[in-house]
């Protein structure tokens, strides 16, 4: 199998490199200086890593999605599979469907959501999928260990519903946020940490470990995700002020960082 991986990131690079671990024949493509995975072959554009692919994996960023698509199609194999595993809203993701449509390739599209941080378990990652491609992209990525949950519905179907999940995840770090910036300027930070561990239940320290070190981490892709939430929730004419507590801490780790 051949899979190109367009977006060589944190989660992008996790997954070149655990494809190509797993005997696949993996090429990559970023235009930033970014390290090129072991086993992997650095394309020098989105076409050329996309040349001849089975599965085409998208971690662009919302922004370059459409074009990395409309680049891909066609010359990836035929009844390829585009897999879009970029966090954003599900119009977005209607966009690089209708992009896709618009070169005529013979490919189909699977709108992926991921459910945890790649970095832990990879190409293992739980994720949901939607779409005409969503059988086959969780044919691939169950082949690689990972629990895919498959919608039959639409494109954007996973997107929103990976949105709505980012309402608690990212209201539950602010809320540990919060509650241990109190308890450290109270000389008791050990002992809440302790205390909000024990109600998550198993694996609660590392829970809380990452919901802090991930929201400094990555605060500025969580704010572009929580801001879609929001538009979401909007859309639904449910009222936002989780997400803004969660936008607020979001913005004051991106500026403690800057």
């Amino acid at each position: 199998m051949r899979a190109a991986v367009l977006g060589l990131g944190e989660a992008g690079g996790r997954y070149a490199a655990d494809l190509a671990a797993a005997g696949w024949q993996v090429s990559g493509y970023d235009p930033a200086p970014v390290p090129t995975p072991a086993g992997v072959l650095r394309a020098a554009s989105a076409a050329a890593a996309a040349e001849a692919s089975d599965l085409v994996i998208g971690l662009t960023g919302a922004t370059q999605a459409a074009a990395a698509a409309v680049a891909a199609a066609p010359v990836m194999s035929a009844g390829g599979c585009y897999a879009d595993l970029n966090s954003t809203s599900a119009a977005r993701k209607r966009e690089v469907e209708l992009a896709l449509a618009s070169t005529g390739a013979d490919v189909v599209m699977a709108d992926v959501a991921v459910l945890a941080p790649v970095g832990r378990q990879g190409a293992a990652t739980p994720l949901l999928v939607s779409g005409p491609g969503a059988e086959s992209a969780a044919e691939a990525f169950r082949g690689q260990g990972a629990e895919v949950e498959v919608l039959q519905e639409p494109v954007g179907a996973a997107a929103e519903r990976k949105l709505l999940r980012s309402v608690f995840m990212k209201a539950l770090a602010a809320a540990v946020l919060e509650a241990t910036a109190a308890a450290r300027a109270a000389g008791c930070e050990a002992w809440l940490r302790d205390q909000i561990a024990a109600e998550l239940g198993p694996g609660g320290h590392q829970l809380v470990d990452r919901l802090l070190d991930g929201s400094a981490r990555h605060a500025e892709r969580r704010i572009a995700e929580i801001q879609a939430s929001r538009e979401l929730l909007q859309d639904l004419g449910v009222p936002t002020p989780v997400c803004e507590a969660a936008m607020s801490w979001l913005e004051l780790l991106r500026a403690s960082a800057g």
